[in-house]
């Protein structure tokens, strides 16, 4: 059970690197830092698109409109975050 919850952790730590990966790289693109017709920076973003979008969707979809502020991945996060905390200090111990 121990091993089923590390793997888990690893991959709400990888999940949480992926958004804040996207955060960046659509401030980048916003801001005209980086261009989108580079083949990798498109290929980059498609991907961190492709994996963030379905978890985050839903949660725009429940939040009012801000006025072009997106604080869904900073929502995100915290939900992450929280669980990480949950299995830290109530599944780890039960497992021993």
């Amino acid at each position: 059970m121990r091993a089923v919850l590390d793997v888990v952790m690893l991959a709400l730590n990888i999940y949480t690197w992926l958004l804040i990966i996207s955060a960046v790289l659509s401030w980048l693109i916003a801001f005209n830092v980086v261009n989108t017709r580079n083949q990798f920076v498109s290929s980059v973003w498609d991907f961190l698109y492709r994996v963030t979008e379905p978890v985050l969707r839903p949660i725009r979809n429940m939040l009012p409109n801000l006025g072009g502020i997106d604080i869904s991945p900073i929502i995100l996060l915290l939900l992450i975050f929280f669980i990480e905390r949950v299995i830290e200090r109530y599944l780890y111990p039960a497992v021993f």
